[in-house]
């Protein structure tokens, strides 16, 4: 017991904290945010501590109308410029771009030219040769890069590990355990992070966390996940991200005992801006729907369309997703 104490009393220098919530909360809003909004989020991150932000994704505009999304689908470096304006105090730049759905070789540039500091590839399993595709072509632009491989939960540990090794011997920096239908509990976050730690180690790679909050777990498996030696950890502003939301910075930020972190600024980002979104009506966070979906481990798209269409029938709706498995 006075180990454990020990442990929590203290903290690892090597954690790094970073905002999704321009990129996860994106996915509820179609990334309409506000300039000053995204500005007061930046300025936000700067005093809180945090270490990187995520402004968004990089989507192909061949594939993805522009008209129908805010600019933070696309992420267009004078459009980060103008948030940023001179990086030296800020945290560091991050976009996401899905495998698939992105023109990463000419819609990312080189580091030289570029605000951005990490590419963030997102994968499913059966597209990791096209991941190390792009996880190579980012390194060689001069980018930190980190891999997030989604949807763990419903996939043979084996095929995780042949992922693993694939990424143990790419120029990767950082592999992220995603659980993108919140249907992990911390004892199986701890099994998968001895997993991940496994080949982490071998190849002398970092690790990362993302969580959704379906079963009111992301906080819990956030931390998990800190125990069990994982660096990168992924919080946004008020749980804001797609369906049932992600580990919320002020819960993260008050358990981290480095005193680097201002929980104090995100409380008050929360109060002024995360819940004036609430109040225009946008809608995300914990409800019955994502709850189901978290625990029959499936996708949350029924449950955001249930939202969506503003239904209340949490027992009809349960009795659609038994007939789905």
């Amino acid at each position: 017991m006075e180990k454990e104490l020990t442990q929590l009393m203290s903290y690892r220098p090597g954690i790094r904290v970073v905002d999704a919530t321009l990129r996860d909360g994106g996915l509820v809003n179609d990334f309409f945010f506000k300039d000053d909004f995204v500005k007061a989020l930046y300025e936000t991150n700067i005093k809180a501590g945090v270490d990187y932000m995520e402004f968004g994704y990089k989507c192909s505009k061949e594939m993805f109308d522009v008209k129908k999304f805010g600019k933070w689908k696309f992420c267009a470096d004078d459009d980060i410029r103008a948030i940023v304006g001179d990086q030296s105090k800020g945290p560091k730049i991050a976009v996401m771009a899905d495998v698939g759905r992105c023109d990463y070789q000419n819609d990312i540039l080189k580091k030289s030219e570029s605000p951005i500091d990490m590419i963030r590839v997102a994968t499913y399993l059966h597209q990791m040769p096209a991941a190390v595709a792009m996880i190579e072509d980012a390194k060689d632009k001069g980018y930190e890069v980190s891999c997030n491989i989604m949807a763990i939960s419903n996939v043979q540990e084996s095929d995780i590990k042949v992922a693993l090794d694939l990424l143990g011997n790419s120029p990767v920096d950082i592999i992220y355990i995603v659980d993108s239908y919140g249907a992990l509990y911390p004892e199986t976050m701890s099994r998968v992070c001895d997993v991940y730690r496994e080949y982490a180690e071998k190849y002398g790679k970092k690790l990362g966390v993302h969580a959704h909050n379906n079963q009111q777990l992301a906080f819990a498996n956030t931390i998990e996940a800190v125990g069990d030696g994982v660096d990168y950890l992924d919080a946004t502003y008020a749980s804001m991200g797609r369906g049932a939301g992600n580990c919320a910075m002020e819960l993260l930020l008050g358990f981290l005992k480095n005193p680097k972190y201002k929980e104090f600024e995100a409380f008050k980002f929360v109060e002024y801006h995360m819940n004036k979104l609430k109040e225009e009506g946008t809608v995300w966070g914990y409800d019955l729907q994502y709850l189901m979906t978290g625990l029959l481990n499936q996708h949350p798209r029924t449950a955001i369309e249930f939202t969506k269409n503003k239904r209340k029938d949490y027992a009809e709706f349960y009795k659609e997703l038994i007939l789905l498995d």
